[in-house]
């Protein structure tokens, strides 16, 4: 099975660039219909204008969104109409307290969503609903790019992080199709528990689920020798030259996670190559 139905959201015009080469990139090798949604977004909170805004100032926010809006489509259908894939681009306009829903009515009919990364320099404050919308709302997984990467086609090497979570299940299965088609895949499963029914053999079992499925596996026990898993993860990527991280998204609640931090959010922080989130 391939990816069919590509849906990639695009929100600011400097971080189109990596995600849409990336969802092209993938379009092509997997013969699949990309969707792009230039979507321009009201940043301001309407409910918290000061006292005497008018409607004239509301209006002001509303036309800078559909101007946004409009800018995007326009570099994204440059970029599409030079290519012999199938895709459509539309564009709309939301209040960033609203922005969910769009997401989320597009994301459920999407096999993948390919999305910027969420946290860095200059990134706009939509970026992390957008992508929790199309990952919780939409029930879709999603491909992170962040800005750097380089588009792939079929990434060759692969790297799981591992931990026997409901969410690193649903992320694995997800990117069966990467996993199918990729050379090397290392199932990272980092300090495994002492006890338990897999303690002898951590990663066995997923190693024996993937390999009949024709994928070719390599199990890495890893200590945690740095403060957050993520940077064992991202320091074995680093080392085995992962072309890409699955994980799943979001095994504590996404309020802890932005007050106390954890491996999605050190991730997507952190990140410079692709990574592929389920929840």
């Amino acid at each position: 099975m391939n990816y069919k139905s590509l849906l990639c959201v695009l929100t600011d015009s400097d971080f189109t660039a990596a995600p849409l080469a990336q969802a092209i990139a993938l379009a092509e090798a997997q013969d699949a219909h990309l969707d792009v949604l230039a979507l321009g977004v009201d940043r301001s909170q309407t409910g918290y204008f000061y006292a005497g805004a008018d409607a004239l100032l509301m209006q002001e926010m509303l036309k800078r969104a559909h101007e946004e809006a409009d800018t995007i489509k326009a570099v994204a259908e440059a970029a599409l109409s030079n290519t012999d894939i199938r895709w459509a681009c539309d564009t709309g306009v939301t209040q960033i307290a609203d922005l969910g829903r769009h997401v989320a009515a597009r994301s459920r009919f999407a096999d993948l969503v390919i999305l910027p990364k969420p946290y860095g320099k200059n990134q706009g404050t939509e970026l992390e609903p957008t992508l929790e919308a199309a990952l919780f709302e939409g029930q879709a997984p999603v491909l992170m790019v962040p800005e750097t990467a380089k588009p792939l086609a079929a990434p060759k090497t692969i790297s799981i992080g591992w931990n026997e979570s409901a969410e690193a299940l649903v992320a694995t299965r997800a990117a069966l199709p990467f996993l199918k088609a990729a050379d090397l895949v290392h199932v990272v499963v980092i300090d495994p528990p002492t006890h338990g029914p897999n303690r002898s053999d951590p990663g066995g079992l997923l190693s024996q689920f993937l390999s009949r499925h024709g994928v070719r596996v390599e199990v890495d026990v890893l200590s945690k020798t740095q403060p957050r898993v993520s940077d064992v993860l991202l320091r074995h990527a680093t080392d085995t030259k992962t072309d890409m991280i699955v994980m799943g998204a979001y095994g504590h609640s996404r309020f802890r996670e932005a007050i106390l931090g954890g491996a999605t959010r050190n991730m997507l922080e952190q990140a410079t190559i692709p990574v592929f989130l389920a929840h």
